[in-house]
């Protein structure tokens, strides 16, 4: 079992590795809660945490000197997205606890290593391949023998970096679409439906999930996320154990989520291991009684983590830059929706495709938060 520190008392410094949304929804749970909260990102003066920050450091991750400062005047660090390079990390965790470690990260940074790691563990996932090179994408379609997905290995997000791959002749086109490079080549399923478990654990191994949450994506990005997923008692279940026993042998102390396929054929798959809170999770601000991202600073801070009980149903749905294309949002025909929360991230520049906030809604039922929370965005247009 992970050994148990003392707590970080309100009032001392927490360090985040990246500036973007996550960090800053971590960083205004943390001050709300009386932390002082440090930033570390070659943007940090810039980055969307920053204005929740007493101190952001802009840096490169190979900026040794910056990062030995940025730790040793924090107390503990936790991490707002995966693609910290783990050097990085090491460097920091000489002077200050890392929360989640290493270990985590270097596990959820390689689909390959990510698949064997759950392999290992016991937990169901898709049919998959190894892949280094177009000839073998082509062999492994042919050992698929169905509709694949092929991924890039490492740095993919909101759907960059994959393509269809549903016979051998396709390979070339596919390897073309994800660059080329190390890539899995994936099954895909038959899908009921995709769902998320957002959990905590803290340094004694306490395990704390939220309910499952219903995600749709369109084009590869997360539009809409629905809590609780409706799914039998059984599915549910298996999807908390998998989730603790994912956290626990990655021993993460902190925020995780755990993606997960519900196939037409009644099984359950893990999909991905995000170890830090997840888009799908921001419903807990308004939606649970503690929020993920408060859940985050109990467990870095090692204090004991709050309940997941619900406030009812809830629903979150994203903001793109798309929504400024004909100009700026009208924000207050999207508040006039009862019920509908508006969360920006004050990212500087609207593009096609960019999470530049989300709307919530906290209703009765999971169809009422849905109908609420996209009634207030369709009002957005005017």
């Amino acid at each position: 079992m992970t050994r148990v520190d003392a707590a970080i008392l309100p009032g001392r410094a927490l360090g985040v590795l990246g500036g973007g949304q996550l960090g800053r929804m971590f960083a205004a749970a943390a001050v709300r809660m009386g932390y002082r909260v440090h930033v570390f990102a070659p943007d940090a003066e810039r980055a969307p945490a920053a204005v929740h920050a007493q101190r952001a450091v802009t840096a490169e991750w190979d900026d040794d000197a910056a990062l030995t400062s940025f730790a040793k005047g924090v107390d503990a660090v936790t991490l707002e997205f995966e693609n910290v390079p783990t050097p990085a990390l090491d460097r920091v965790a000489r002077h200050a606890p890392v929360r989640p470690g290493s270990r985590a990260l270097h596990v959820a940074q390689n689909r390959g290593r990510e698949k064997a790691f759950l392999e290992r563990l016991g937990v169901p996932v898709a049919g998959w391949s190894r892949v280094e090179t177009v000839e073998e994408a082509a062999e492994a379609s042919a050992r698929l023998g169905g509709p694949g997905l092929l991924k890039t290995a490492g740095f993919g997000y909101d759907g960059k970096g994959q393509a269809t791959l549903d016979r051998p002749a396709d390979a070339a086109a596919a390897w073309r679409a994800i660059g080329g490079g190390p890539a899995v080549l994936e099954a895909r399923i038959a899908l009921e439906l995709e769902f998320s478990v957002v959990a905590a654990r803290d340094a004694s191994g306490r395990f704390v999930p939220f309910p499952p949450t219903w995600n749709r994506h369109v084009g590869g990005i997360l539009d809409l996320s629905v809590a609780p997923a409706t799914l039998p008692p059984d599915v549910v279940r298996e999807a908390n154990e998998a989730t603790e026993a994912v956290l626990t042998a990655l021993e993460l102390v902190g925020v995780a989520c755990v993606e997960f396929f519900y196939g037409a054929d009644g099984r359950l798959r893990v999909n991905e291991i995000a170890p830090r809170p997840h888009n799908s999770g921001h419903w807990t601000i308004e939606g649970a009684a503690v929020s993920q991202f408060e859940q985050q600073v109990r467990a870095v801070a090692g204090l004991p983590l709050g309940s997941a009980t619900t406030r009812g149903a809830a629903a979150m749905a994203n903001l793109l830059g798309d929504a400024w294309a004909a100009g700026e949002p009208d924000w207050a025909a999207a508040l006039r929706v009862g019920g509908a929360a508006l969360h920006l991230y004050g990212k500087e520049e609207a593009r096609a495709g960019r999470k530049m906030g989300h709307l919530t809604a906290v209703a009765a039922t999971p169809d009422e938060a849905e109908r609420t929370v996209l009634a207030a965005r369709a009002a957005l247009a005017g």
